[in-house]
């Protein structure tokens, strides 16, 4: 923190200047940042008030408003300051124990009673998010998770895999809520994709609270493609830092690619020093597409192998739901119908071949 004298020459830089704001990049105490304002005479706010500041900016889906309406509410619930007795609801009366509740104390329990509705909705989120996980896990499809710090250029990397669509933006944390699409490797393997939150340096811990249902994409991924902005200064410094949230999140032992992205603004030789001997690197342009076909033959690598087989299968004409499994997860290469019995002859991965043999 800084000391008085810092305080009285940032005091004359906020009036000399008509500053309507001052932010602190560290976080600041609720007694730390009203002393502020006093001495300030302005609004302050310290680095995790900026940053859900963003968030709530960037939210779209219900999900998204969600998780960050409760981390606002956790970091305003500590900061609540009332204005003493003139803001009491009295007593009622001779023999009363004096001021009664106070605005204060009125705030606390109805931010408290809101955080407890929302972590009761996001638990919803996060139990649909398991079903949906078990039902992917149903069928032999690897999940593979897009992480790494804000505008490293990941979701302009999942556009380019998967033709998604989805937004990509130079603006921080523009992607807040997770997609999954399907993506198909060079050996016909389909994997399914996941574009995550982006990391930043000391991401609070109201933050990774409140995202824990998104950030558990993370934690279920067979691979983390770890995208990295190769012609950032700080690109080393960002590396660490997505390295330690990894760490926090439980998802550091996931074997991972480490991605150098934005080649197309730097030389070869300049992303030398991000490469990390213990980890498979891959140095890619999202934007002009140079690197991606390298990126694919990696990760077709790096996964478990499921190999495709020849199967001939027997099934009930009716039974529509195996039928459009293995069109969707295999090449079906002739399908002869006899009565009620259909015999499908195709080309699908081995895991598939090994539960369907089980259901009969």
């Amino acid at each position: 923190m800084i000391g008085q004298g810092k305080v009285a020459e940032l005091a004359a830089a906020v009036k000399s200047g008509d500053a309507g704001v001052v932010i602190f990049d560290q976080d600041l105490t609720p007694t730390q940042q009203r002393n502020l304002e006093k001495a300030l005479d302005t609004k302050v706010i310290d680095r995790t008030q900026l940053i859900l500041d963003i968030f709530a900016s960037r939210a779209r889906t219900r999900e998204g408003r969600l998780q960050v309406e409760l981390a606002q509410l956790n970091y305003m619930l500590p900061r609540l300051t009332g204005r003493g007795v003139e803001m009491s609801r009295l007593g009622g009366g001779i023999g009363t124990r004096g001021p009664g509740e106070t605005q204060l104390e009125t705030d606390r329990r109805r931010i408290a009673k809101r955080i407890k509705k929302i972590q009761d909705e996001l638990e919803g989120v996060r139990a649909g998010r398991a079903l949906h996980r078990r039902r992917r896990s149903a069928v032999p499809l690897a999940t593979l998770a897009l992480a790494g710090y804000t505008n490293a250029g990941k979701s302009t990397l999942f556009n380019r895999l998967t033709q998604a669509g989805v937004l990509a933006d130079a603006r921080m944390f523009a992607t807040l809520d997770p997609t999954v699409r399907p993506l198909v490797l060079p050996s016909r393997r389909r994997v399914l994709l996941s574009d995550t939150v982006g990391f930043i340096r000391n991401l609070p811990t109201t933050v990774v609270k409140a995202f824990r249902a998104t950030l558990e994409e993370v934690n279920e991924a067979a691979l983390v493609l770890h995208v990295v902005d190769a012609s950032a200064p700080m690109a080393a410094e960002h590396t660490s830092h997505v390295l330690a949230v990894l760490s926090e999140i439980g998802a550091a032992e996931i074997p991972q690619i480490l991605v150098l992205n934005k080649m197309d603004r730097i030389g070869p030789d300049a992303a030398a020093t991000l490469r990390r001997g213990d980890v498979r690197t891959v140095s890619v342009s999202a934007l002009t597409g140079a690197g991606v076909d390298d990126l694919l033959a990696a990760i077709d690598e790096l996964l478990p192998r499921d190999p495709i087989v020849r199967a001939t299968l027997e099934l009930s004409a009716s039974d529509g739901a195996t039928l459009a499994m293995l069109h969707q997860f295999g090449r079906v290469i002739e399908t002869r119908y006899d009565g009620d019995r259909v015999t499908v002859a195709a080309e699908i991965p081995e895991s598939l071949e090994r539960r369907l043999a089980r259901r009969k």
